[in-house]
């Protein structure tokens, strides 16, 4: 048996079969098409419009290529017509890759016809259980499907309840990432680096990009890190319309409290305190008779 035929074999035959969808509308260009899959040349297949995934080259693509070699993209893709000619990836963006450098031809799709909405729904839903998502990555995900959902009558509460109850994400955390979504882009490469958190980055969204490239230069220039104290006080100045570059560096070069580490001699203590005391009692006794010594001090 051929490495084709048993693709062919583990291959199902239609969108329908596959996912259990409802009969779709079709446009009257692709009719016999709609819900079919089809071996489509990959140069016929475009990037989804703003796809905000990554399509990485690195130790699980490579993995995917030695597969499709061996036997073929076994899941097909989901793409729709394009008015200007070939078809939209929905879905299997990293397969079309791989396929490429597998040196293949063609690949298997699933022709969908369907509005910008429903492709952007499917394409989230299609990626957002991946295990390698960044957070910028994800927020601008959110983002998509809700702006999608309440274009097709959703209304904001129903939708963040229904991504939630499908992503696994708190409605609370689905609502941040969705306003970390507006943010620059610098800001959203600290915020996937780990170094803003995403309260911060919600308190930073409200500001004008210009003001937010202004915040990432002073972050980079100084060196600091952003406290959510300091991204509250930058966003109330904001609305209140007096945040400037100086009130910017003032907050983030506040001085801050040094902590003082005091050192002791372990010998030294030995002479005066039980070799087996805990930590906690040495320390409740060192205050304990630090408040001994000022009270002679002030008599």
């Amino acid at each position: 048996m051929s490495k084709r035929n048993l693709g062919e074999k583990i291959k199902l035959t239609s969108y329908d079969d596959m996912f259990g969808a409802d009969e779709a509308t079709s446009s009257p260009v692709d009719l016999k098409l709609e819900g079919q899959i089809v071996d489509v040349p990959l140069e016929e297949l475009h990037t989804f419009e703003n796809h905000p995934f990554r399509v990485v080259d690195d130790e699980s693509m490579e993995e995917m290529v030695d597969s499709i070699k061996e036997y073929g993209v076994l899941v097909p893709a989901i793409a729709r017509p394009r008015a200007e000619g070939g078809y939209e990836l929905i879905s299997g963006h990293r397969r079309h890759h791989a396929s490429k450098i597998a040196g293949k031809d063609t690949m298997p799709v699933i022709i969908r016809d369907c509005d910008n909405d429903e492709a952007t729904v499917i394409m989230v839903d299609a990626n957002i259980q991946r295990e390698d998502i960044l957070i910028s990555e994800k927020a601008k995900a959110y983002r998509m499907k809700y702006d999608a959902m309440k274009h097709q009558g959703a209304a904001g509460g129903n939708s963040l309840k229904e991504i939630s109850e499908q992503a696994g994400d708190s409605m609370k955390t689905i609502q941040r990432l969705i306003c970390v979504a507006d943010l620059d882009e610098n800001l959203l490469k600290l915020l996937d680096a780990k170094k803003l958190g995403i309260r911060q980055g919600v308190d930073l969204s409200f500001l004008e990009k210009e003001k937010q490239e202004v915040v990432y230069k002073i972050i980079i220039d100084l060196g600091v890190s952003l406290s959510w104290e300091d991204s509250t006080r930058i966003k109330e100045a904001g609305k209140k319309g007096y945040l400037n570059e100086d009130y910017m560096r003032d907050i983030l070069t506040h001085d801050k409290p040094k902590v003082r580490k005091v050192v002791f001699n372990q010998k030294k203590l030995d002479d005066y305190f039980e070799p087996n005391m805990s930590s906690e009692e040495f320390e409740e006794l060192i205050v304990r008779l630090l408040d001994e010594w000022k009270q002679k001090g002030e008599g």
